[in-house]
């Protein structure tokens, strides 16, 4: 079974690498003492890069799962449901 954002793949793979490059790059940074804003700095652009991976698989979601429920009538409220509570995970802060 194919999902959504199979499409993104090679894309969304590329960025996860980054961002686990990211996280080995604090781990570092941490080891090293460097200043609080440095890391905080650090940890402001993992947070935004793994919320845009997220936005892109919650996009393909939406847009094929979501979408393909709708259309066909099957269990539709079911995946309204489900899209929402990501939402509501998403917007927790």
């Amino acid at each position: 079974m194919s999902h959504p954002y199979a499409k993104n793949k090679t894309d969304l793979l590329t960025r996860l690498r980054r961002i686990e490059g990211q996280v080995r790059g604090v781990q570092k940074m941490i080891e090293e003492d460097r200043y609080c804003v440095e890391l905080l700095t650090q940890l402001a652009a993992i947070k935004n890069a793994t919320h845009k991976v997220a936005l892109s698989i919650l996009d393909a979601h939406t847009r094929g799962c979501v979408a393909d429920a709708i259309h066909h009538r099957a269990s539709e409220n079911e995946k309204i449901d489900e899209l929402m509570e990501v939402i509501r995970q998403f917007t927790k802060g």
